[in-house]
């Protein structure tokens, strides 16, 4: 009897280690505003769900063996839910440059999601961001990548090599480029609008520049911004998707 539950609790602890590192750093369950309290609970729930249909557990040799099997289950969990975070992270990154752009760089707002005071138009995209995650049910995919985790990496199984790093690596290079894309059209066209008063003011001296240039770049930027919100669902759920795909294959090289 001591033995099996023993055997229980090792094995739930290593089950429970790859879902609670999810509940960690993924998007929405990582959030600030989830009481400690609340993600434990649905990490027990997974737990319970996930252990009756997973393999026994392999034979761990000591208390070493024990921790690198440990270890390796986290680092699976902080993976899935570190990739999705890298679209946020993007995401972030373009409302920091927008609102830079438009003056707004000052503006700070407390981010729900990380109860830190970060700029307004950044906490504004990301709880966008957030809204069509939870409305494109990204957050129950997540939930079933890890679950498929398993059938190719049961427990203990996962052991971070040089190609699975470099793949991580490479795929948080995305950050650059979900930024960039997403504020894009706001950057060109308040480049282009200090183009063109930059020369208007070598034109005409006597003329306002800097007082019109402000109220200019936040029409324009603000009247692009609606427009390309209208973009936003299918952008997102492509960065999104993708994500996923590069979550299972970085998972593949571990």
């Amino acid at each position: 009897m001591e033995t099996l539950i023993v055997h229980t609790v090792e094995k739930a602890t290593l089950i429970g280690a790859r879902i609670s590192m999810l509940f960690v750093f993924a998007p929405f369950f990582g959030s600030a505003a989830i009481p400690l309290p609340v993600k434990a609970g649905l990490t027990v729930a997974v737990t319970a769900v996930l252990y009756p249909v997973l393999g026994a557990m392999p034979h761990v040799a000591g208390v070493a063996g024990w921790m690198e099997i440990l270890i390796g289950e986290a680092m699976v969990g902080l993976i899935i839910g570190l990739i999705m975070n890298f679209v946020f992270e993007g995401v972030e990154m373009a409302g920091e440059v927008v609102g830079f752009q438009l003056g707004f760089s000052l503006e700070t707002a407390i981010d729900p999601t990380t109860q830190a005071a970060s700029p307004a138009l950044s906490v504004f995209y990301q709880l966008l961001a957030l809204l069509f995650f939870i409305q494109l049910d990204m957050h129950e995919w997540m939930l079933v990548s890890l679950a498929k985790s398993y059938e190719y990496l049961p427990v203990g199984a996962a052991r971070l090599g040089q190609a699975g790093a470099a793949h991580l690596l490479e795929a948080s290079g995305s950050i650059f480029l979900i930024g960039i894309e997403m504020g894009a059209p706001i950057i060109l066209a308040t480049f282009l609008t200090d183009l063109a008063l930059g020369f208007l003011n070598k034109a005409v001296p006597q003329f306002p520049v800097t007082f019109t240039a402000i109220s200019v770049k936040n029409l324009l930027g603000f009247a692009l911004m609606v427009i390309t919100f209208g973009l936003w669902p299918e952008l997102l759920k492509g960065y999104f998707d993708r994500a996923l795909l590069v979550t299972q294959h970085v998972l593949h090289l571990l």
